[in-house]
């Protein structure tokens, strides 16, 4: 009977006391800061390190991941971005209005990667008005990633505050 406590209380169903959304959390953003564009950032280290095919192949892959980025947002971005709006506006309404705090994780973390979503087609944008190339394309990408940790930066701590404030006022369940 022991086992079943502990595994219970290791999969807790709330969602700010459950190690899961932490581990999540983490995954999302050190995810969202190593892939620039869907470009690993490693590749841009290894880009302006070693220049050559290194650089050729970080242009080709940047431009590959642009095109398809910009494609589907042109074949469909008016229905993914509607969906995308009705989806942040139930869980921030089953979050925060009707107190559900399964919503308001998955909004804490659905609302910060869609902005990084929002920063990626951009500089989407950008880069084909004004493409760039070798070093001054890692710049760019490296701003982008600086810009990412920055949002991480403000929205972990927001998120971690007011899990913090939900798991204080939020009463035990049977007890």
């Amino acid at each position: 009977m022991h086992w079943q406590s502990s595994l219970l209380t290791f999969i807790d169903l709330r969602s700010f006391s459950n190690i899961w959304f932490w581990i999540a959390l983490a995954v999302m953003w050190s995810w969202l800061s190593h892939y620039i564009l869907g470009v690993p950032f490693d590749m841009v280290a290894r880009a302006r390190r070693d220049g050559g095919q290194a650089m050729a192949d970080l242009e080709a892959v940047v431009a590959a991941h642009v095109r398809r980025r910009l494609d589907t947002v042109a074949r469909s971005g008016q229905w993914m971005a509607a969906l995308l709006a009705f989806a942040l506006t139930v869980l921030a309404m089953l979050g925060f209005v009707y107190g559900l705090q399964l919503g308001q994780a998955v909004f804490l973390l659905a609302m910060p990667a869609t902005v990084v979503g929002a920063l990626g087609l951009r500089a989407s944008h950008r880069l084909v008005r004004d493409p760039l190339a070798g070093e001054a394309l890692c710049a760019y990408l490296a701003r982008q990633r600086l810009v990412i940790q920055l949002l991480g930066a403000v929205s972990i701590p927001l998120t971690t505050f007011w899990a913090v404030l939900q798991v204080m006022t939020t009463p035990v369940l049977g007890g």
